[in-house]
């Protein structure tokens, strides 16, 4: 079996030889890129198996990159960055990263993450079984990444906030603590205290309340996580 092939787009050079090195003594293959333009050409080359993408890029940053590499790839993406403000964090995974680490990072848990992502990538199933859903007169498509409103109305989600609702709608009327959505929507568990799955329910919860649902059809569960309250049945 050959090796992961992993691309590196980082502008600071220090930092992409040291993480460089660090994966190809793991076995992996690695390219390393300085840009947006320079990844594209690197990809028309060669689609790696994951790309551990920086924030703060010249030019293009890695916002952009990944929202629009995400466009047409689920690649995995772990996003690398100076900042570590938690809104940073949030809109880096809303933009579809698949993880995020903030600089500066242990070896270990650079190479733990991407074995992580690497592992998840290779258990996806290449053609799964298709997964429609509907609850109080709302419908979700999960393979095909669509919600709609009752009337048939398509939602506006972001990246993140549908991958919340599909997680919700696939495990209905069971508590769910914050560890297991963030590991059901982006393969890891949640660090203690973290506020990421409180601001997307919260932003999911406005926009299912504003297009008609009942409140309260997210609930919170005091020390436990949240619960999707709704009955849900497959629309297949």
């Amino acid at each position: 079996m050959s090796a992961a092939a992993i691309l590196i787009v980082e502008d600071d050079p220090d930092i992409g030889r040291m993480v460089g090195d660090l994966l190809r003594r793991e076995g992996y293959e690695v390219a390393h890129v300085e840009d947006g333009q320079a990844m594209d050409a690197a990809m028309a080359l060669r689609r790696p198996d994951l790309m551990i993408l920086d924030l703060m890029l010249p030019g293009e940053d890695g916002l952009s990159i990944c929202r629009r590499v995400r466009a047409g790839d689920w690649l995995p993406i772990l996003m690398l960055t100076a900042r570590n403000d938690e809104i940073d964090r949030v809109i880096g995974l809303e933009v579809g990263a698949d993880d995020y680490l903030a600089k500066p990072f242990g070896p270990r848990e650079l190479v733990a993450r991407v074995r992580a992502l690497l592992r998840r990538a290779d258990a996806r199933p290449a053609a799964p079984p298709s997964r429609r859903f509907a609850f109080d007169g709302f419908s979700v498509d999960v393979d095909a990444r669509q919600a709609f409103e009752p009337g048939g109305e398509p939602m506006t989600l972001t990246s993140a906030e549908f991958e919340l609702l599909a997680c919700f709608v696939q495990r209905p009327r069971r508590v769910l603590t914050r560890d297991q959505i963030l590991e059901w929507t982006h393969g890891r568990a949640s660090e203690p205290y973290d506020r990421t799955v409180d601001m997307l329910v919260s932003r999911l919860r406005r926009k299912l309340e504003s297009a008609g649902a009942a409140p309260g059809l997210i609930a919170t569960v005091r020390n436990g996580g949240y619960l999707f309250s709704a009955v849900v049945r497959s629309a297949s």
